[in-house]
């Protein structure tokens, strides 16, 4: 991976030290150049007739997504963002008093929320699965807490405040032997390391384009099994979603189009098209193989500063490191990096309730590299913390 071509590909670099790609990730130059050209098409000729115009490039970011995840393109839909995808899959089950929906400690905030809503509005039961003593979720207490009541689990596959990685093959072996659903988040995964729907084993996947694909903002996506296609309702329905039968009824589409809509900005789909055929061209196992390495760099570097520490769980972690300086709030961590022309972000409670509620570490400071970052970008920031460890600390 020639990393000094990458970053010169990369328009952000010459400006900011970006830690924040579990955010949202730096464009390459070739997808900013994809989406305005787009835009550039539209202000010249039209919405509509561009789009017309760029069909076949439009078809082919379902091909792409298909590919990245290891699918077919019949079995992905595009969305605006992956909060949408996933609700796209969730309210189309069904769900009645005693149904249990089984997640994890590290689900996204969101999604429990509308965990919670169903709960409430259908008497269905939110079961937590407890970690194991790595702090994942504990696969053999998932396979005992697993009965005839349980109707979907529903697990994030990298938290979004924290550098663990689940284990999600080995839920998925659960799952597809019980017969029971399961969707997987994987919003922080997609794009940082090899995620394969198949090797898997899940039912349902969503991710966005915007954090470590680098891809653009208000882009996600949905896949779906074609074993679980007909087991769903979609919760919303429109032309794109079906077809009308010239009376009163109606059949869905074929695939996964089903649960998607009719309009979409194109520019954004041809810059998420644009930033996976990047990400496929660089390989997802030397991408992760990078990532990985230089999270675990940071996050060796962090503690061994006196004062600070990181707080990632998992027998397996990522790219993500979230931290904490003693004696100084996390908005001020991201402040002082902020100063230095670092981009960090923090861990709102809110965005990590059970997590809050066990473990009550955040919020905390999250840095999450990727390829193109380099080793002194990291020694810039740790010697940022270092500064603040110091001062920090009781006179």
């Amino acid at each position: 991976m020639d990393v000094t071509a990458l970053r010169r590909e990369t328009p952000g670099c010459a400006h900011r030290v970006h830690l924040n790609n579990a955010g949202a990730g730096l464009l390459s130059r070739r997808t900013l150049e994809t989406m305005t050209a787009h835009l550039e098409l539209e202000a010249r000729i039209g919405g509509y007739e561009a789009a017309t115009e760029r069909t076949r490039d439009i078809e082919e970011t379902y091909a792409l997504v298909a590919e990245l995840v290891g699918g077919k393109a019949r079995d992905v839909a595009l969305f605006d963002n992956a909060t949408h995808a996933w609700q796209a899959a969730f309210y189309s089950l069904a769900f009645g008093p005693g149904d249990r929906i089984l997640t994890g400690r590290s689900e996204y905030g969101s999604n429990v929320l509308a965990y919670l809503q169903v709960a409430q509005r259908t008497g269905a039961e939110v079961v937590v699965v407890p970690d194991d003593e790595h702090g994942q979720l504990d696969v053999t207490a998932l396979a005992n807490l697993i009965d005839e009541r349980t109707k979907l689990v529903g697990v994030s596959h990298v938290p979004t405040g924290g550098g663990l990685v689940n284990p999600a093959a080995g839920i998925g072996r659960v799952t597809r032997s019980a017969g029971v659903p399961f969707l997987l988040d994987a919003t922080q995964s997609v794009g940082q390391f090899p995620v394969d729907v198949h090797a898997i084993g899940c039912d349902m996947l969503t991710a966005t384009g915007r954090k470590f694909l680098r891809g653009p903002r208000g882009t996600g996506f949905l896949w779906v099994g074609p074993r679980m296609l007909d087991r769903l309702e979609p919760h919303v329905n429109e032309t794109a979603a079906s077809v009308w039968d010239g009376k009163r009824g109606f059949t869905w589409r074929e695939g996964a189009r089903r649960f998607g809509t009719w309009e979409m900005g194109y520019a954004g789909v041809l810059g998420l098209g644009s930033a996976v055929r990047q990400a496929l061209d660089l390989g997802l196992d030397a991408i992760g193989e990078r990532a990985t390495a230089l999270g675990a760099a940071l996050r060796e570097r962090i503690d061994a500063v006196p004062g600070a520490r990181t707080y990632d769980l998992g027998r397996e972690r990522c790219a993500i490191v979230t931290a904490k300086v003693d004696g100084v709030a996390a908005a001020d961590v991201k402040a002082e990096l902020t100063r230095h022309g670092i981009n960090v972000t923090v861990t709102p409670p809110e965005q990590s309730l059970f997590d809050t509620e066990d473990r009550g570490v955040h919020p905390l400071v999250r840095l999450s590299p990727h390829y193109y970052n380099t080793e002194d970008e990291l020694d810039r920031a740790v010697d940022v913390l270092t500064g603040l460890a110091r001062r920090g600390q009781p006179r």
